[in-house]
Protein backbone atom coordinates (compact mmCIF):
# COMPACT_ATOMS: atom_id res chain seq x y z
CA UNK A 1 0.00 0.00 0.00
CA UNK A 2 3.10 2.44 1.16
CA UNK A 3 4.43 1.90 -2.39
CA UNK A 4 0.96 2.77 -4.07
CA UNK A 5 0.89 6.18 -2.12
CA UNK A 6 4.38 6.88 -2.98
CA UNK A 7 3.40 6.85 -7.10
CA UNK A 8 0.24 9.02 -6.46
CA UNK A 9 2.61 11.64 -4.98
CA UNK A 10 5.00 11.76 -7.53
CA UNK A 11 2.24 11.54 -10.57
CA UNK A 12 1.02 14.88 -7.81
CA UNK A 13 3.81 16.32 -8.04
CA UNK A 14 4.15 15.80 -11.32
CA UNK A 15 1.28 17.51 -12.13
CA UNK A 16 1.61 20.41 -10.34
CA UNK A 17 4.84 21.06 -12.16
CA UNK A 18 2.98 21.02 -15.36
CA UNK A 19 1.96 25.13 -16.28
CA UNK A 20 -1.21 24.88 -17.98
CA UNK A 21 -0.56 28.39 -18.92
CA UNK A 22 2.65 28.08 -20.85
CA UNK A 23 1.54 24.86 -23.05
CA UNK A 24 -2.00 26.51 -23.79
CA UNK A 25 0.12 29.41 -24.88
CA UNK A 26 2.75 26.95 -26.69
CA UNK A 27 -0.32 25.78 -27.89
CA UNK A 28 -1.92 28.93 -29.19
CA UNK A 29 1.35 30.08 -30.79
CA UNK A 30 1.48 27.06 -32.96
CA UNK A 31 -1.76 27.44 -34.04
CA UNK A 32 -1.45 31.24 -34.90
CA UNK A 33 1.77 30.66 -36.72
CA UNK A 34 0.44 27.51 -38.75
CA UNK A 35 -2.54 29.42 -40.02
CA UNK A 36 -0.58 32.67 -40.90
CA UNK A 37 1.52 30.83 -43.22
CA UNK A 38 -0.80 28.71 -44.90
CA UNK A 39 -2.78 32.00 -45.61
CA UNK A 40 -0.14 33.63 -46.92
CA UNK A 41 1.11 30.86 -48.22
CA UNK A 42 -1.82 30.06 -50.34
CA UNK A 43 -2.97 33.45 -51.07
CA UNK A 44 -2.63 34.04 -55.28
CA UNK A 45 -4.47 36.42 -57.34
CA UNK A 46 -4.52 36.58 -61.25
CA UNK A 47 -6.36 39.41 -62.66
CA UNK A 48 -6.39 40.59 -66.93
CA UNK A 49 -5.31 44.33 -66.16
CA UNK A 50 -5.48 46.52 -69.04
CA UNK A 51 -1.69 48.31 -70.66
CA UNK A 52 -2.46 51.02 -72.28
CA UNK A 53 1.33 51.87 -74.73
CA UNK A 54 0.69 54.46 -77.08
CA UNK A 55 -2.11 56.42 -76.80
CA UNK A 56 -3.66 56.40 -79.84
CA UNK A 57 -3.76 52.46 -79.78
CA UNK A 58 -6.32 50.94 -77.48
CA UNK A 59 -5.15 49.25 -74.38
CA UNK A 60 -3.90 45.57 -74.81
CA UNK A 61 -5.26 43.44 -71.77
CA UNK A 62 -2.31 41.49 -69.51
CA UNK A 63 -2.48 38.65 -67.19
CA UNK A 64 -0.88 39.87 -64.00
CA UNK A 65 -0.09 37.48 -61.16
CA UNK A 66 0.51 38.03 -57.23
CA UNK A 67 1.58 35.67 -54.85
CA UNK A 68 3.69 35.77 -51.79
CA UNK A 69 6.77 34.42 -53.76
CA UNK A 70 7.00 37.37 -55.57
CA UNK A 71 8.04 39.76 -52.32
CA UNK A 72 10.93 39.00 -50.26
CA UNK A 73 9.33 40.31 -47.31
CA UNK A 74 6.30 38.00 -47.38
CA UNK A 75 8.85 35.16 -48.09
CA UNK A 76 10.51 36.04 -44.81
CA UNK A 77 7.06 35.93 -43.20
CA UNK A 78 5.83 32.70 -44.55
CA UNK A 79 9.15 31.31 -43.69
CA UNK A 80 9.43 32.66 -40.33
CA UNK A 81 5.77 31.41 -39.18
CA UNK A 82 6.94 28.02 -40.22
CA UNK A 83 10.16 28.01 -38.41
CA UNK A 84 8.38 29.48 -34.94
CA UNK A 85 5.35 26.89 -35.70
CA UNK A 86 8.01 24.19 -36.02
CA UNK A 87 9.84 25.55 -32.94
CA UNK A 88 6.03 25.61 -30.98
CA UNK A 89 5.46 21.76 -31.78
CA UNK A 90 9.11 20.82 -30.90
CA UNK A 91 8.95 23.35 -27.37
CA UNK A 92 5.62 21.81 -26.17
CA UNK A 93 6.72 18.29 -26.60
CA UNK A 94 10.26 19.03 -24.90
CA UNK A 95 8.11 20.36 -22.04
CA UNK A 96 5.90 17.36 -21.79
CA UNK A 97 8.69 15.78 -21.51
CA UNK A 98 10.75 17.20 -18.87
CA UNK A 99 9.31 15.83 -15.77
CA UNK A 100 12.30 16.75 -13.86
CA UNK A 101 11.71 20.15 -14.13
CA UNK A 102 15.17 20.58 -16.07
CA UNK A 103 16.95 23.82 -15.74
CA UNK A 104 19.02 24.09 -18.81
CA UNK A 105 16.24 22.77 -20.85
CA UNK A 106 14.08 25.61 -19.28
CA UNK A 107 16.45 28.38 -19.97
CA UNK A 108 17.38 26.85 -23.53
CA UNK A 109 13.59 27.00 -24.21
CA UNK A 110 13.45 30.65 -22.47
CA UNK A 111 16.08 31.95 -24.85
CA UNK A 112 14.25 30.18 -28.24
CA UNK A 113 10.95 31.88 -27.12
CA UNK A 114 12.81 35.35 -27.22
CA UNK A 115 14.31 34.49 -30.53
CA UNK A 116 11.20 33.58 -31.76
CA UNK A 117 9.34 36.71 -30.77
CA UNK A 118 12.05 38.55 -32.43
CA UNK A 119 12.13 36.66 -35.48
CA UNK A 120 8.43 37.04 -35.54
CA UNK A 121 8.36 40.66 -35.14
CA UNK A 122 10.83 41.48 -37.61
CA UNK A 123 8.98 39.17 -40.04
CA UNK A 124 5.61 41.04 -39.21
CA UNK A 125 7.20 44.25 -39.74
CA UNK A 126 8.45 43.16 -43.44
CA UNK A 127 5.38 42.24 -45.04
CA UNK A 128 3.15 44.83 -42.59
CA UNK A 129 5.37 47.45 -44.26
CA UNK A 130 5.25 46.37 -47.80
CA UNK A 131 1.49 45.27 -47.29
CA UNK A 132 1.06 48.79 -46.02
CA UNK A 133 3.14 50.44 -49.49
CA UNK A 134 0.62 47.61 -51.75
CA UNK A 135 -2.58 49.08 -49.84
CA UNK A 136 -1.76 52.99 -50.04
CA UNK A 137 0.97 52.85 -52.92
CA UNK A 138 3.75 55.83 -51.95
CA UNK A 139 2.83 59.15 -53.84
CA UNK A 140 6.63 60.41 -53.10
CA UNK A 141 8.24 57.86 -55.08
CA UNK A 142 5.44 57.15 -57.97
CA UNK A 143 4.20 53.75 -56.09
CA UNK A 144 0.78 53.23 -57.26
CA UNK A 145 -1.62 51.30 -54.95
CA UNK A 146 -1.89 47.39 -55.98
CA UNK A 147 -4.58 46.21 -53.46
CA UNK A 148 -7.60 47.96 -55.48
CA UNK A 149 -6.55 45.56 -58.25
CA UNK A 150 -5.22 42.75 -56.47
CA UNK A 151 -8.24 42.63 -53.57
CA UNK A 152 -8.31 39.62 -52.88
CA UNK A 153 -4.34 38.31 -52.58
CA UNK A 154 -4.00 41.77 -50.13
CA UNK A 155 -6.81 40.48 -47.72
CA UNK A 156 -4.60 37.16 -47.10
CA UNK A 157 -1.37 39.33 -46.51
CA UNK A 158 -3.69 41.19 -44.14
CA UNK A 159 -4.99 38.05 -42.63
CA UNK A 160 -1.54 36.27 -41.88
CA UNK A 161 0.13 39.45 -40.48
CA UNK A 162 -2.37 40.00 -37.62
CA UNK A 163 -2.85 36.04 -37.29
CA UNK A 164 1.53 36.39 -36.85
CA UNK A 165 1.41 39.50 -35.24
CA UNK A 166 -0.58 37.16 -32.46
CA UNK A 167 1.41 34.79 -32.62
CA UNK A 168 4.56 36.33 -31.59
CA UNK A 169 2.53 37.55 -28.61
CA UNK A 170 2.11 34.55 -27.42
CA UNK A 171 5.76 33.80 -27.51
CA UNK A 172 6.41 37.69 -25.89
CA UNK A 173 3.58 36.09 -23.15
CA UNK A 174 5.64 33.41 -22.99
CA UNK A 175 8.85 35.12 -22.16
CA UNK A 176 6.62 37.31 -19.64
CA UNK A 177 5.61 34.45 -17.82
CA UNK A 178 9.48 32.70 -17.44
CA UNK A 179 10.24 36.22 -16.37
CA UNK A 180 7.69 36.25 -13.42
CA UNK A 181 8.51 32.42 -12.99
CA UNK A 182 12.39 33.61 -12.18
CA UNK A 183 11.77 36.67 -10.38
CA UNK A 184 9.30 34.56 -7.87
CA UNK A 185 11.89 32.30 -7.51
CA UNK A 186 14.42 34.75 -6.78
CA UNK A 187 12.14 35.92 -4.09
Amino acid sequence: MDGLQGKSEVAGNYKRKLNYGDLSLRVLALALTLVAAIVLGVGKQTTVVPLKIIQTLPPVNVAVTAKWQYSSAFVFNVVSNAIACSYAAISLLLVLADKNGNKGLAMLILLLDLAMVALLFSANGAAGAVGLVGYQGNSHVQWRKVCDVFGEFCSHVAVAVVLSLLGSLAFFLLVALAAMRILKKAN
